[in-house]
C-alpha cells in the first residue's frame, strides 16, 4: 500500500530557493524542469521509503531517523512516521553538509 509524501514548509522554500537559483543563472523553464524533476523523484518514495540511504553527516552526529535520497546533485532527506514520507531537506549535496544538517536537524 502506497504512503503518502508530504512536504515539509522547510522543504517548500529548499524548492521555491532552488528554482530562484536556476531561473537566475539559467532560466526559469530550466528551473520548472528541475523542481518538477526533484518532486517527481521524492513523490516515488510513496512505494519504497526504506530505499534510502542514512546521510553519513547525520549518522556521526548519531541522528538514524533520517535518511536520504539522491537526484544529483541534490539530496532529499525525509523521515517515515507511520504511513506518512515527511521530506524535510532538499539541498544541494555540493554544500557544507556537516554544518547544514546539523543546523537543520537539530531544529526539527
Amino acid at each position: 500500500m502506497p504512503l503518502n509524501v508530504k512536504f515539509t514548509p522547510s522543504a517548500r522554500q529548499d524548492l521555491r530557493t532552488i528554482r530562484a537559483y536556476i531561473a537566475q543563472s539559467d532560466s526559469p523553464e530550466r528551473a520548472d524542469c528541475v523542481v518538477a524533476q526533484i518532486v517527481h523523484a521524492a513523490l516515488s518514495l510513496n512505494e519504497n521509503p526504506l530505499r534510502g540511504s542514512y546521510p553519513p553527516e547525520l549518522l556521526a552526529l548519531g541522528v538514524r531517523n533520517y535518511r536520504q535520497l539522491h537526484f544529483k546533485p541534490f539530496r532529499i532527506l525525509y523521515r517515515v512516521l507511520g504511513q506518512t514520507v515527511h521530506i524535510s531537506i532538499i539541498v544541494d549535496g555540493r554544500r557544507d553538509m556537516q554544518s547544514l544538517l546539523a543546523k537543520r536537524v537539530t531544529q526539527a
